[in-house]
């Protein structure tokens, strides 16, 4: 059987590869929440500021989010529902927040339960994301786009989520990456106009 079947993929990022142009995940960074290679993949695109306050939306949640202070576009799925993603400090695990399995460096990150009170967790949270839908896939689904080249995997970090300036995460996280990846980050949006 091989690697990717089995290796879970919770904790690490897609990253589409210049020839993914769906225009869902057109130079998106995708961290992965869920991987169960029998049942399918759900993940958050990091990289999709909308200009929603969080005010507007999750007003009990704004006051805890890591700037900007916008909803985020999760992915095509479910838009009209909310996720939250958040680093804790620390080895507690706060009630409302529920750890992603993966890379050891990802153990303090985190989905939040946006029905719980957000002061309950308000002093074990130390950075939070919101996110409008996600990416989801069947079973076997993203490992055939990911054998298809559509997807680069790559080890996440923790401020990847959080990055301050979304807009640039696709060149950031394949420049880090060195090799063909790094000069993958200087790819034109629109090859044929170079």
């Amino acid at each position: 059987m091989d690697e990717m079947a089995t290796e879970s993929l919770t904790g690490r990022l897609l990253v589409a590869t210049p020839m993914l142009t769906d225009p869902n995940f057109r130079r998106s960074v995708v961290l992965v929440v869920e991987h169960e290679p029998a049942e399918g993949t759900l993940g958050v695109v990091l990289n999709r500021p909308t200009d929603v306050p969080v005010d507007r939306v999750l007003e009990p949640w704004s006051d805890l989010v890591t700037g900007p202070s916008v909803v985020f576009r999760g992915g095509p799925v479910a838009p009209n529902s909310a996720l939250a993603i958040a680093m804790v400090p620390g080895d507690a695990e706060p009630l409302g927040w529920h750890s992603l399995t993966g890379a050891a460096a990802m153990s303090r990150l985190g989905l939040v339960d946006l029905d719980a009170p957000p002061d309950l967790l308000a002093p074990a949270i130390n950075r939070l994301r919101v996110y409008a839908g996600y990416a989801g896939w069947a079973p076997g689904q993203v490992k055939a786009e990911i054998d298809d080249g559509a997807w680069f995997v790559i080890p996440a970090e923790p401020s990847d989520a959080f990055a301050g300036e979304p807009g640039s995460l696709w060149s950031t996280v394949l420049r880090r990456q060195g090799g063909e990846m790094a000069f993958t980050a200087t790819f034109p949006d629109d090859p044929d106009l170079n």
